[in-house]
């Protein structure tokens, strides 16, 4: 079996994390790593020892050492979900799973920022993942400023990019097409 690398992209709010939960659901042999719950985890029982400025690498960590465990000690199809909006941060992560032989998918959610900030004013999402920000309002408009956020075709074997949170359902099932599964 081909693995998959599946790395949702996108602002705060875009359905990232439903989206990996929902392909999860479905697609044999997957799981989902969400960068979110480290955070959050770090949070509540590390605090200490999250940095005071600048990347937080103490998540960063826990990612890599989860991911590492992932890739070599199960056969799961991997589902990062984290917003992933640097391009050169994309590229080493899949870089990395490139050199293991996986096939990428970078899910990329364009959604309107009317819609995102819809959401992220209604939203009941625990903020206990913060470190630096104070609402999901502020982390939205931090992305807003951000360059390269749009994926480019030669980062990954295949990409879908979603402008309608209706199409999600399609693209899954795109996913599936590409493992060969039903």
């Amino acid at each position: 079996m081909d693995r998959l690398v599946v790395m949702t992209v996108g602002k705060t709010h875009s359905g990232k994390t439903t989206f990996a939960q929902e392909l999860e659901s479905v697609l044999q042999q997957a799981i989902v790593i969400d960068q979110d719950n480290h955070a959050e985890f770090i949070n509540e029982h590390y605090k200490k020892l999250r940095p005071i400025e600048g990347p937080n690498t103490l998540k960063f960590s826990v990612t890599d050492a989860i991911v590492n465990y992932a890739t070599e000690q199960s056969n799961f199809h991997i589902i990062l979900s984290n917003s992933n909006l640097n391009k050169s941060g994309r590229a080493k992560v899949l870089r990395y799973f490139h050199n293991k032989e996986f096939k990428s998918i970078i899910v990329y959610f364009d959604l309107p920022d009317d819609l995102l900030k819809d959401r992220v004013i209604r939203t009941q999402r625990s903020k206990a993942i913060f470190r630096s920000a104070s609402s999901f309002l502020e982390v939205l408009e931090r992305q807003e400023n951000l360059l390269e956020i749009q994926p480019s075709k030669d980062e990954a074997n295949y990409i879908f990019i979603i402008k309608d949170p209706n199409n999600i359902a399609e693209v899954i099932q795109q996913i599936i097409a590409i493992t060969g599964t039903r």
